[in-house]
């Protein structure tokens, strides 16, 4: 079922991209007006924008629902743990802090207002 869905999702897509590729831009429209021959087309100066436009718009709504179905058998196919740090397996140690490094020349016994001469 997964490997039909995807051949079915590769012909939708290449199908959306021809026809946004056949369409016409708005531009185009302005050109029509003055004869440059685009308004010749088969199914005529709105005809053609009509059904281009709602034909993109069908295979459009189709690639989102094969967007779906694959999401889906991609769900189920991997599971993922409860949590991300149920997958960690960092061991949880408690260290003491290190005891502060003495400077050579100073005593244990310095006063932190001490200034070393």
């Amino acid at each position: 079922m997964e490997t039909l869905i995807w051949v079915v999702h590769i012909i939708v897509a290449i199908a959306v991209i021809a026809m946004v590729l056949l369409q016409h831009g708005k531009g185009a429209d302005m050109g029509a007006a003055f004869g440059s021959g685009s308004s010749g087309s088969l199914f005529g100066a709105t005809g053609s924008a009509n059904f281009l436009s709602r034909s993109t718009a069908i295979l459009a709504g189709l690639f989102f629902l094969t967007s779906l179905g694959l999401a889906y058998f991609g769900l189920q196919q991997h599971k993922p743990a409860a949590s991300v740090l149920d997958r960690t397996s960092v061991p949880a140690t408690t260290t003491q802090p290190a005891a502060p490094a003495q400077l050579p020349g100073q005593s244990g016994s310095s006063k932190a207002g001490d200034i070393p001469q």
